[in-house]
């Protein structure tokens, strides 16, 4: 498949920072022998301590993207330094970088990755880099830089989790449907059942709970539990942890939000079910290999003891 965010769109964030050269000029590496043309040159070299700021796009024989700085939200940099030395000719590039380069080169994925390639990758295939630098910044303006692309990203993430709440929520509900669940939803868009009340005073933020529980993706896949008859039935017992209730403080932030709110419905004795859009749990980035970025997830839960 062939990405939109190609050379061009390198050389977008480029024209007009810096200097730049209209003729093509080849070089090749010292050390692996890359030889890389810029098809356009900058003039301004960071000084040390500065960063320099670069966007990147390797591509494969077939022009798919094996890695792109462009679909992240905050782009490559390092820090200028001149008395650096390079260990390969990855390095003699990226150190000679001046603020309005654009570079193209073919290499090896060995190459290219330093031995470190993706699993997906042989050694000598042969890749494309597209190399733009585009940005000069001192640690002060790197910093506040930072900051504004970060807030910048947190709020197109708060935005896309609102669409995938009332998406998902139409996903919780139909499961629950067809699992005969009377399940409740909570504002913050929790949906719970109490299977059986628990006893005692309602629990307030800063009470331990011990809670035993079992977590499933929507599609029945274990992924967690504290039960050793469920990891054994499950094929995911191991030996080397303890299975026993999880002692959370509830209302703390020591669990996913979904947790921290369905936990402060329950009692001690009580049971549970909770049905957690992604947003509450682990949201985009997901949690380990088990558990992928905008994951549904449905824990049991059984409230053993309550300390306060």
């Amino acid at each position: 498949m062939k990405t939109k965010n190609s050379l061009l769109a390198v050389l977008t964030l480029v024209i007009g920072l810096g200097t730049l050269t209209s003729c093509k000029k080849t070089q090749v590496t010292e050390k692996d022998g890359i030889e890389y043309t810029y098809v356009k040159e900058g003039s301004d070299k960071a000084p040390n301590g500065d960063f320099i700021l670069y966007n990147l796009v390797i591509t494969n024989a077939e022009d798919s993207v094996i890695y792109s700085t462009l679909d992240q939200p905050f782009p490559g940099y390092l820090m200028a330094n001149d008395s650096l030395p390079a260990q390969n000719g990855m390095d003699e590039i990226f150190l000679n970088l001046k603020q309005g380069d654009s570079i193209t080169f073919q290499s090896t994925a060995n190459i290219i990755f330093s031995g470190n390639f993706p699993a997906f990758l042989q050694g000598e295939d042969q890749l494309t880099v597209k190399l733009g630098a585009f940005a000069v910044k001192t640690e002060a303006e790197m910093q506040s830089y930072y900051e504004e692309v970060m807030m910048a990203e947190q709020a197109k993430s708060a935005e896309r989790a609102k669409t995938l709440m009332v998406e998902q929520a139409a996903t919780i509900e139909a499961y629950a449907a067809e699992k005969g669940l009377n399940a409740q939803k909570t504002e913050n868009g929790l949906y719970y059942v109490i299977e059986q009340e628990g006893t005692g005073d309602a629990v307030t933020p800063g009470t331990t709970m011990y809670v035993n529980y079992a977590g499933y993706l929507l599609d029945g896949t274990l992924f967690d539990t504290s039960w050793e008859e469920i990891a054994k039935a499950n094929n995911v017992f191991n030996e080397g942890r303890p299975y026993e209730p999880l002692p959370v403080n509830v209302g703390m932030g020591q669990v996913i939000p979904g947790w921290d709110e369905g936990l402060m419905l329950l009692k001690k004795g009580s049971k549970g079910k909770f049905l957690i859009p992604s947003p509450l749990a682990y949201g985009e980035a997901g949690a380990g290999a088990m558990i992928p970025g905008n994951s549904i997830l449905v824990f049991d839960v059984e409230v053993v003891d309550v300390q306060k």
